[in-house]
């Protein structure tokens, strides 16, 4: 699943830096993906965009969000079920210069 964070987001920023694939915005902003620009998708809370999210899979075995996140907001989105291989396959796209080892480390292995 794709992570969200959810209206609990107290906007500390504290996950923005975390993320790998700057898939994290602070609310209102605008997001960018292959040198375009894409409208917020929240107003007001920092926000995740769900085709950038990897849930870290390929560079932690953890999402890195929810463990900087201070108040618990950054969850699994239930409305994207993901796995393991479509999150490494976007991991790849994203990072093209990146070599993913068989044994990548993802949350799904702990």
């Amino acid at each position: 699943m794709s992570t969200l964070i959810t209206e609990e987001c107290i906007n500390c920023g504290a996950c923005e830096p975390r993320c790998p694939n700057n898939a994290i915005y602070a609310g209102g902003r605008q997001w960018e993906l292959d040198g375009q620009s894409h409208p917020p998708i929240a107003p007001d809370i920092y926000y995740i965009v769900p085709g950038k999210c990897t849930e870290c899979v390929g560079f932690f075995d953890h999402e890195e969000c929810a463990a900087a996140c201070p108040v618990d907001c950054c969850v699994p989105d239930p409305q994207i079920p993901e796995i393991e291989a479509a999150l490494i396959d976007r991991a790849r796209l994203l990072h093209p210069d990146v070599t993913f080892e068989v044994d990548f480390p993802s949350r799904f292995r702990k």
